[in-house]
């Protein structure tokens, strides 16, 4: 089974966005180790929300594209924002929950990480 990990920061804590050299160094093992033993898929962080758009399409929007808006980062009302994430294989939830454990233990600055089971074509209905 493959699971998103997605690791929110806080958008306001510089230290969230400028990780010291040995969190760099202990990130990089984690992913060498994890990616070696066939865990890790990918992983990546991403540049804080100021450089990022959000996209909103809200339900029954009519000729294409007419409702569509776009927002430009920072997102004031997120304080939380999606700092990475990592795609991994896992042998269930509760597998793939310690492994995101391990992953949040690496960082210095508070995080979240929200773990999420990825729909497999096989499981589409059709």
């Amino acid at each position: 089974m493959r699971f998103l990990m997605m690791h929110r920061l806080d958008e306001s804590a510089p230290e969230a966005w400028d990780p010291a050299p040995e969190f760099i160094e202990k990130m990089g093992a984690f992913i060498q180790e994890s990616m070696g033993n066939g865990r890790l898929i990918t992983a990546e962080g991403v540049h804080p929300s100021a450089t990022g758009a959000l996209i909103r399409k809200p339900r029954g929007a009519g000729v294409r594209g007419a409702a569509v808006r776009v927002t430009d980062g920072p997102f004031a009302e997120a304080k939380e924002v999606i700092g990475g994430f990592a795609l991994i294989n896992a042998e269930d939830r509760a597998d793939a929950v310690e492994f995101a454990k391990s992953y949040a233990e690496l960082f210095e600055a508070e995080v979240e990480v929200e773990v999420r089971q990825v729909v497999e074509f096989d499981e589409i209905p059709g």
